[in-house]
């Protein structure tokens, strides 16, 4: 390995990947290895001194029809990180999730044949829908960093680079956590039941899914009116954006739902919110997954604009959509899309979790899957993106 500073260029396009980045960050300086690292990133990456030349949440686009609105936009933010790249070339580019922008990133610089080896860190879901995608990301991504062992096995199958480097939330939450003690850091009382309701962190989500979640909760305080309810709040737009909605609600459940904003630079507000919570019901999404880290008896929901909905159907591969079904290979959690998610038909699943014998074994189950994820053979990403450059 030379002795010179290393250019690293990464592109994350929401706070998991900001998570994501600032560890990754902290991993090569920990290493002993000089880095500088610019291009797109979030509060936690810039607060470590990354140079982030757009806002992170320029690339929060979800949804086919809702990506073709802001094309040009996205285009714009490409060809701009393309042109900084060909003056001054970094010595690799990771685009951390975000596939949608980061392959054809990545896909612009091979053809403009620039000096700079691409990494993909976070799989996209070529496994699960749009299987094709693997060819294009074997011409362009010289590295696939995988975060379940399933991802690389497939990868291998198609001759793509891959390396397996765990994830790194599955390392770092302990595998015990008391509910209890959650409860106490949050100043909730540790007696009382609490429903953590998560419609996710952007603003579209948040507009389509908050009423879903809003509706089971009236259905639920009518039964058991001694149940509270948890809503986090990612940044001051989201929390504005809730309140307005919850400003609407019968006055008897606003007073049992609780609005927790943000107050760190680690976006920490919503696994906060789903630890001290004997139910977790939340989007569809990458907080599943740390919802069953933290071993919370869930049930996850998901709706889409229809059309959007109805070309995912058509390419979707596998079974499920959530991360604890897919790396169980199994029904462990209900899976409530499109016309399922009801306030209804939620408000059922949520009471069915309050059966003890249930959600035990739901916890039971997200404990074991905890153990896989860090007992495998991970390796290192540092090492694997060094032994690229140094190539």
């Amino acid at each position: 390995m030379s002795t010179r500073k290393l250019k690293i260029g990464i592109v994350v396009g929401e706070v998991s990947g900001d998570t994501l980045g600032v560890k990754l960050m902290q991993s090569f300086r920990e290493q002993g290895i000089d880095a500088e690292f610019e291009g797109i990133g979030g509060p936690q990456m810039i607060a470590e001194g990354f140079k982030s030349y757009y806002p992170m949440e320029i690339l929060s686009v979800m949804g086919i029809v809702e990506v073709l609105k802001d094309l040009k936009k996205l285009f714009a933010v490409r060809d701009g990180l393309v042109e900084l790249w060909t003056a001054q070339p970094v010595d690799v580019f990771i685009g951390i999730d975000a596939p949608d922008f980061n392959l054809r990133l990545s896909k612009t610089m091979k053809e403009k044949n620039l000096p700079i080896k691409t990494v993909q860190y976070v799989s996209p879901s070529v496994w699960a829908w749009r299987q094709g995608r693997v060819h294009g990301i074997k011409k362009t991504i010289d590295l696939v960093l995988c975060l379940f062992p399933f991802e690389k096995n497939f990868y291998q199958q198609y001759g793509v680079p891959a390396a397996f480097v765990g994830h790194p939330l599955a390392k770092q939450l302990p595998l015990n956590n008391s509910v209890q003690d959650a409860k106490r850091n949050l100043g909730l009382d540790p007696e009382k039941t609490y429903i953590a309701l998560l419609p996710g962190s952007r603003r579209g989500e948040v507009e389509r899914l908050l009423p879903l979640v809003l509706g089971s909760a009236q259905i639920l305080s009518t039964k058991y009116p001694n149940v509270e309810y948890l809503i986090p709040a990612i940044n001051d737009a989201r929390k504005t954006q809730i309140e307005s909605s919850v400003a609407q609600c019968d006055p008897a459940l606003i007073a049992k739902l609780h609005i927790l904003e943000n107050s760190d630079t680690e976006s920490n507000v919503g696994r906060m919110v789903m630890s001290a919570s004997d139910i977790v019901a939340l989007a569809s999404g990458t907080a599943t997954l740390e919802a069953m880290l933290l071993h919370r008896p869930m049930v996850t929901f998901y709706k889409l604009n229809t059309l959007t909905y109805f070309i995912a159907k058509l390419l979707v591969k596998i079974p499920y959509y959530s991360l604890p079904n897919i790396i169980a290979g199994k029904k462990v959690i209900e899976e409530l899309i499109q016309k399922q998610a009801t306030p209804e038909r939620l408000a059922q699943e949520i009471e069915s979790l309050m059966n003890i014998e249930k959600s035990q074994i739901q916890v039971m189950q997200h404990l074991s899957m905890h153990k896989r994820l860090i007992s495998g053979d991970t390796e290192d990403p540092v090492q694997a993106i060094l032994s690229l450059v140094d190539h």
